[in-house]
């Protein structure tokens, strides 16, 4: 039986309209071999977390350029876990002042990456996390 592959939802919440990042960290992970979801521009949590919920993602990864991150985060796993997707890791990247990254690190938010990052970076540490944290799905046979 192969492998599952790591299903990873990328998402721009807010109103910032910049998504070259969003766009490049994706198809890294594509190019990885993860399987990914990008959302698109605009996006509400709520829309995010619905997004996760019906694709069955292992992980959101959102990108924040617009200063709303110490609200967006917080707020996609708050939602995430009521949900009951607790198991799903959040991650992302932006510019997020390191005191903002520590803080954010105490609610269960996963590693943040800033700019100029490599992107070997972000596929790295998703595939450690999965490594030790994913969840095996049953499959059913159609």
């Amino acid at each position: 039986m192969a492998e599952r592959k790591i299903r990873v939802l990328v998402a721009k919440p807010g109103l910032d309209g910049h998504d070259r990042g969003a766009k490049v960290i994706a198809s890294a992970l594509r190019d990885a071999g993860l399987e990914v979801i990008y959302t698109g521009l605009h996006q509400t949590p709520e829309m995010i977390v619905s997004a996760a919920i019906q694709e069955d993602v292992d992980v959101v990864a959102m990108s924040i350029l617009s200063g709303a991150h110490m609200t967006l985060f917080p707020r996609v796993k708050a939602l995430l876990d009521e949900e009951g997707a607790d198991h799903v890791l959040i991650t992302g990247g932006g510019i997020i002042p390191e005191e903002d990254i520590t803080a954010l690190r105490g609610l269960g938010i996963g590693r943040l990456f800033g700019p100029g990052t490599p992107t070997s970076a972000a596929v790295d540490y998703i595939r450690a996390w999965f490594a030790e944290h994913g969840r095996d799905r049953d499959v059913v046979a159609t």
